[in-house]
């Protein structure tokens, strides 16, 4: 649109051109009007066409915010209501009858919950897959990339938890600095633009720690740690403060190091968080635990 009216402006000042040659100053004047008039006239015709689609655009962000706002209404209500039910199950215990009366009245959020969720193929499709090489010449192992966060300026911080490296990529995912621990690196996390905060572990050594890193012009450096009496095998941030996962926990803490609450605990088998996606914390086992419940309860 814009380059039709561009031509056609150029076409009218050819015209124009043409038709000045050999004419009086009185008509000179009258073209320049009429010249005017025209691309006067073909930019309120640009303005119009560009206020209706910025108009357009902004009714669709808006439907678009409308829609998310209330996924993550239902996804939060449902979280509450399913969390409810978990503790209701755990404070029955072995009770089969009273577990079944309690499965039987929360099947129908169970339900929801399901439908709500969908089928993850359904949710992302891949475009297109690439293999990068992030090895050094320092390393002793396979590279194992157990954790990574993309960076504000594009860069990449991975997590290479067989040789106990924090390894920062380019655009073009080159290694273009890294930085050695003496534990395993499982997982890590944004804090702000230039901070990331890291778990790691090692059961061997006792050692569980997040441990900050500020990344400056392409460069990691060490910042402070935080030591923690259980496990530290996976972290989100969210708000302000730190979700960490134990292996059979998740607990929440403040950036400071301060433990606020333990959310969840199941020593049956292990557990990692899932990550922030804007505005909750999604942890992936939630629902496989319900349908557990739900199962036993039934047998």
């Amino acid at each position: 649109m814009i380059e039709q009216m561009c031509g056609n402006l150029n076409t009218y000042i050819d015209k124009c051109d043409n038709n000045s040659v050999g004419t009086s100053g009185g008509n000179k004047q009258y073209l320049k009007e009429e010249m005017c008039r025209n691309v006067v006239s073909i930019l309120n015709e640009f303005d119009n066409i560009t206020a209706k689609e910025l108009n357009e655009m902004k009714d669709e962000v808006i439907s678009i915010k409308g829609s998310v706002a209330s996924s993550i209404h239902k996804c939060t209500s449902l979280h509450n209501d399913l969390s409810q039910f978990h503790e209701i199950v755990q404070k029955i215990g072995d009770h089969k009858e009273l577990c079944l009366i309690a499965s039987i009245k929360c099947k129908h959020i169970i339900q929801q919950a399901l439908t709500l969720l969908g089928k993850s193929g359904k949710v992302f499709n891949v475009q297109s897959n690439t293999k990068h090489n992030v090895s050094i010449p320092s390393d002793s192992y396979s590279c194992l990339i157990t954790g990574m966060c993309v960076l504000t300026d594009g860069q990449v911080l991975v997590a290479d938890y067989s040789n106990k490296r924090f390894k920062l990529l380019n655009q073009q995912y080159q290694v273009v600095s890294h930085c050695g621990v003496t534990v395993y690196v499982s997982d890590m996390c944004q804090i702000t633009p230039s901070e990331v905060a890291v778990a790691v572990d090692d059961n061997d050594s006792k050692t569980h720690n997040v441990q900050f890193i500020t990344v400056t012009q392409s460069q990691l450096t060490l910042g402070r740690k935080l030591e923690l009496q259980h496990g530290c095998t996976g972290i989100a941030c969210h708000q302000g403060e730190l979700f960490i996962c134990s292996g059979t926990a998740l607990f929440k803490y403040t950036l400071y190091g301060k433990q606020l609450c333990r959310l969840y605990e199941d020593r049956s088998f292990i557990i990692n968080t899932g990550k922030n996606h804007g505005e909750f914390i999604l942890i992936t086992f939630v629902l496989c635990l319900v349908k557990l419940f739900y199962f036993k309860s039934i047998q």
